[in-house]
């Protein structure tokens, strides 16, 4: 089996566009990977017609390895973002028709399942007013779906500080997301990489008395010892890694023992393989894995995968129940959430097939997402902030 070509589908929405890249093959088997980037959607396209022509064309879809190895060391140049995202995309497709080809799921190729179901958090589901009453009921209808844990970043636009009047009013709606959802459901804070280690300190002390199951991204992403330093002065665990995109980055996080939760994206990181392979050096760390996933339902089938064969596996992000939910009906066997899970799927490869019609209803858009921009949690850049 020889890969033919590649073809290229993207989703689009007001704040995301949700790239999906199909590989064919000689044989008729075709594969389907996605990621989503935000403001380079176009150097993706770009980065993946120069792949087709000087890595894909003619290669063994079958041989994930040594095409991953050629896509990312074979232009000498330093991979980042967006061929890494790239490769994920290629990389995800190849499983999938591995997968099909074989018919298993990607799950029993990377050696068999260790659990049936997988925990899922809520997303995007607080594009509301700013206020206790709105969040309050926002997060009683994420609970009303069935979810046992959902995130939110409650800080507004903070920046380095967050002054005593905006901590105080960030701290209404945690407290009011917490009464609405109880004491049993999980609670994740975001931060989003927004403050300085004192402020974030600061703040995670207040948190405290809400039982968050972990921060998120306390400080910006480039400084690990500014993440250690919040790491030693707080309880509560810290999750971080989703704007880490080669998973040869993450030993210093694991040397620093600054996280104990990492979220990479599957879609960012060179796909289900180097998820797998960071997966298993995070374990010997006695670190939990819980990727970053806020794209579309390939994304999520393809985590989803990943959970299923790894024993360190916390709890997946899902955001297309809340967000753009119209947006599931472009993959046909789109994973649901039920009762807070999802099921781990046993369909050949990833168990989920791009309706490429349906995508089409969706055409690209000047995406646009500023977390520093006033109202950014709409997710709405066009409902006049600033």
């Amino acid at each position: 089996m020889r890969i033919t070509g590649i073809s290229t589908h993207v989703v689009g929405t007001p704040w995301r566009n949700l790239t999906y890249v199909q590989v064919h093959t000689d044989e008729g088997i075709t594969g389907v990977g996605e990621t989503r980037m935000l403001g380079r959607t176009d150097a993706l396209l770009g980065y993946l017609r120069e792949a087709e022509a000087n890595h894909l064309a003619g290669s063994d879809p079958f041989a994930v390895e040594d095409l991953v190895r050629r896509m990312k060391y074979g232009d000498y140049g330093r991979a980042g973002e967006i061929v890494m995202s790239g490769i994920a995309c290629v990389e995800m497709a190849c499983w999938d028709i591995k997968g099909k080809a074989l018919g298993v799921p990607v799950w029993q190729l990377l050696g068999g399942k260790v659990t049936d179901r997988v925990k899922a958090y809520a997303n995007g589901w607080y594009t509301v007013e700013r206020t206790p009453e709105a969040f309050h009921k926002a997060a009683s209808t994420v609970v009303e779906r069935g979810y046992r844990a959902l995130k939110l970043d409650p800080f507004g636009t903070g920046h380095f500080e967050l002054d005593h009047a905006e901590t105080l009013h960030s701290l209404s709606l945690v407290e009011a997301v917490r009464d609405a959802i109880g004491p049993e459901a999980e609670l994740l804070v975001e931060m989003h990489g927004r403050f300085s280690p004192a402020t974030a300190v600061r703040i995670a002390g207040e948190l405290e008395r809400f039982n968050p199951s972990w921060l998120e991204e306390p400080v910006p992403p480039e400084n690990l010892k500014a993440l250690a330093k919040v790491a030693e002065k707080t309880r509560l665990p810290i999750a971080t890694g989703e704007r880490i995109h080669d998973r040869i980055e993450f030993r210093e996080l694991f040397e620093s023992q600054a996280a104990d939760i990492i979220q990479p994206d599957v879609g960012h990181i060179g796909g289900i393989g180097e998820a797998r392979k960071l997966a298993a050096t995070a374990e010997t760390h006695y670190v939990l894995i819980a990727p970053h996933n806020v794209g579309g339902s390939v994304l999520t089938a393809a985590s989803l995968q990943l959970a299923g064969c790894t024993p360190n596996f916390k709890i997946l992000e899902h955001f297309n129940d809340f967000a753009d939910a119209e947006i599931k009906k472009v993959v046909k066997g789109a994973p649901q959430v039920v009762d807070g899970y999802f099921q781990l799927p046993h369909e050949p490869g990833l168990g989920v097939e791009l309706d490429t019609d349906a995508a089409a209803e969706f055409p690209q858009q000047q995406a646009h997402f500023d977390l520093w921009a006033e109202g950014w949690e709409r997710r709405d850049p066009k409902g006049g902030r600033r």
